[in-house]
């Protein structure tokens, strides 16, 4: 707290030097010092003469003091407004501790100078400051380091921040299966490098344990005769320490570990320092195990998701297949519509192709489980292909007797057996929309099978058909989402069987993958881009005829190639 200043009109009492000052200032308890308008020191108090330095009577300020202090004398006393208050306090440091200096200026120009000491409050909010700092940059890193789940671009931050905050350079071994797992290294000012550690990680003392976890290892320095040499990024010069820090991640399962380098003449982490390194240490664990764990959840999404879709269809043993699949929102990957073909071996029964299309009931990722689940029933019912009724019942039982199912499913098989230039079809529906023949003229027949669905009533009953297509002619299963997708001009009228005939009659001797992609886009653009049915469509036809050379081939529309 500043004294009060001394009135300019206070009747004087002859001091040394001549100004009257008065005594009662000499045993104030902070140190006191009388300094003349010409910058030379008159008196000083008892607790001045205790300074250290001291500042010596009779002696020039600026020759005893330190400078902060004699250069606010002069700016007081010589009245220059430009350089500073003229009356304001100073501060700055004697020896090892801070003072503010508050003026108390007479008419003679003598000025009392009260030293406070501020070392204290200095220190508080010095303190106060860099816990701001590191309270300011422990988000910063937690901004940077969850604004990728990538683990690659999580440890490139650790170790850029790493770098930034505690070292010259910093080093993030991620924890992961292998003997040689990654390295990301960075300089101080640089920008973060991948790369292979290049020797045995046991090499580094403390590494191993630091990796390993479980209990925690508290941070290990290193003497830099002990680092093996990859630890050291090229080109960066001689290291006086190294720390050797974990990266925890949750249950104290390291997420990693930090390697922090110093260059001769940087002083090691205080403990206020190594506190923050703590808390830094815990927030990048936190993010490199949240970004591994997103990894791995994600990987084994998509291989899940990979095998729940419709696989890709092509010509096979002489048959041209295709395929289209158009989940129920743009949102959803997968659904309860699905196909397959499958191979048939030689031997009892028809030899060629099975062909299935079905439909679960529902949508979304349950129904699409289901619908895997159909799938692998179907594969391990293969030798049996030839009895399309044995199979749906056994599926039909395998379903029912399922506790954790409660869905129920329509499917359609279909037999595909090479005869000459054409195919023999044997189609078998169970509650599902019976196959739709294009033949080549353009008409369009409805295959005579029906059944009931399957996982819903204990009995399946089905009725088989059979025909033949020749060159040119296509047979095509969809599901219902097809014919009852709503949309057109008013955007509740169903696209229906109608207009599903109509768009095959057009498709008369058009290759598999051209009907397959007319029937989507019909039924796509009917729906609209708002949420629909699943759609699921599968044209099977023969190997088309190849024209004689020099001879055109002729299109649907009578025009030549």
């Amino acid at each position: 707290m500043c004294p009060a200043p001394v009135e300019r009109s206070a009747d004087p009492v002859t001091a040394a030097g001549g100004a009257g000052l008065g005594t009662a200032w000499r045993a104030a308890p902070h140190p006191v010092l009388a300094v003349g308008a010409d910058g030379v020191v008159r008196s000083v108090s008892e607790a001045a003469a205790e300074l250290r330095p001291a500042v010596l009577p009779g002696a020039r300020l600026r020759e005893t003091a330190p400078a902060w202090l004699a250069e606010a004398h002069d700016r007081l006393t010589g009245g220059r407004p430009e350089d500073g208050p003229e009356d304001g306090p100073a501060g700055g440091r004697i020896g090892e501790r801070f003072f503010t200096a508050h003026p108390s200026p007479y008419p003679d120009g003598t000025v009392l100078w009260w030293l406070v000491d501020d070392t204290g409050r200095r220190a508080l909010d010095d303190e106060l400051r860099e816990e701001r700092e590191r309270t300011e940059a422990l988000a910063e890193a937690a901004n940077l380091l969850l604004a990728s789940l990538n683990p690659e671009r999580c440890a490139e931050a650790t170790a850029l921040l790493a770098a930034e905050h505690f070292a010259d350079a910093a080093l993030v071994v991620v924890a992961g299966p292998g003997r040689l797992p990654p390295v990301v290294s960075c300089e101080r000012g640089g920008r973060p490098v991948r790369r292979a550690p290049g020797g045995d990680l046991a090499g580094l003392p403390g590494l191993a344990e630091a990796l390993r976890g479980a209990p925690l290892p508290p941070p290990r320095w290193v003497a830099p005769g002990e680092a093996p040499a990859w630890v050291v990024p090229p080109g960066f010069g001689p290291v006086d320490s190294i720390l050797v820090k974990t990266l925890p991640g949750p249950l104290e399962k390291p997420a990693g570990a930090l390697v922090l380098l110093l260059r001769p003449g940087r002083a090691r982490l205080t403990e206020r320092g190594e506190l923050f390194l703590r808390l830094f240490a815990s927030r990048a664990g936190a993010a490199l195990s949240a970004a591994r764990l997103y990894a791995e959840q994600s990987a084994i999404t998509e291989t899940l998701m990979r095998e729940l879709l419709p696989p890709v269809l092509h010509r096979a043993g002489g048959v041209e297949f295709a395929g289209g699949y158009r989940a129920s929102s743009d949102s959803e990957q997968v659904g309860g519509d699905f196909y397959d073909v499958h191979p048939l071996p030689d031997g009892d029964g028809d030899a060629g192709f099975l062909v299935v299309l079905g439909d679960v009931c529902g949508k979304g990722l349950q129904a699409a489980v289901l619908a895997g689940k159909i799938r692998i029933t179907l594969e391990a019912l293969l030798p049996l292909a030839g009895d399309h009724q044995e199979v749906l019942s056994l599926l039909n039982g395998a379903l029912l007797n399922s506790p954790q199912n409660t869905r129920f499913a329509t499917l359609v098989l279909t037999s595909a057996v090479r005869r000459g230039d054409g195919l023999e079809l044997r189609m078998t529906s169970a509650g599902h929309p019976a196959p739709l023949i294009v033949r080549a003229g353009g008409r369009v027949e409805e295959a005579a099978t029906s059944g009931t669905l399957v996982g819903a009533l204990p009995d399946v009953e089905t009725v088989t058909a059979r025909t033949t297509l020749a060159p040119g002619e296509t047979c095509v299963l969809f599901t219902d989402g097809i014919t009852e997708a709503r949309g057109g001009p008013l955007g509740g009228e169903m696209f229906g069987d109608e207009r599903l005939r109509q768009a095959l009659s057009e498709c008369a001797e058009l290759p598999p993958e051209a009907v397959v992609e007319r029937v989507r886009m019909l039924a796509s653009e009917w729906a609209g881009p708002g949420p629909s049915d699943d759609m699921a469509v599968v044209a099977i036809a023969p190997p088309r005829a190849v024209p004689p050379a020099g001879r055109p081939a002729h299109r649907p529309d009578g025009s030549t190639s």
